[in-house]
């Protein structure tokens, strides 16, 4: 994806955290629906490399139902494709101990995530790149 679309993608995927915050009782102002911010990460998710694609199964499989299929968040948990995400402010360290130990909410008003015992730091590590991945392709480096 060129870093032109990256950044148009970028502008699409905060104003959509915008949204998605309203739906969980944060403030309003967003002019992209939550719904045209899934298409454009599905239609990048449907791209992911081979190197990436047992993170993506994995991510699917135990993070989509609160995170959503393509990370773009849910009422149950926010957006992974979202630069509060970026691994300058939150490392892969951070993902590796949500898994391990749960997280207290603090960026948004979901709950609290618990830990997810029954996934490995492999597992783990599978689903990190996948995320840092999708991430870069909407231009979140």
């Amino acid at each position: 994806m060129s870093r032109p679309a990256k950044l148009s993608v970028a502008a699409a995927l905060s104003a959509a955290a915008v949204v998605t915050a309203c739906q969980a009782g944060g403030d309003s102002g967003g002019t992209v629906s939550a719904d045209e911010v899934r298409l454009l990460l599905r239609q990048v998710a449907a791209s992911a490399p081979d190197e990436v694609e047992q993170g993506k199964v994995l991510f699917v499989e135990h993070c989509s139902v609160c995170h959503g299929p393509v990370a773009e968040g849910t009422e149950q948990g926010p957006p992974l494709a979202h630069e509060i995400y970026e691994p300058s402010h939150h490392a892969d360290a951070a993902f590796t101990l949500a898994v391990k130990i749960g997280v207290r909410s603090h960026h948004w008003r979901f709950g609290d995530m618990e830990p997810l015992p029954h996934v490995t730091d492999a597992m783990t590590g599978e689903i990190t790149a996948y995320v840092r991945w999708l991430q870069r392709e909407v231009g979140i480096e």
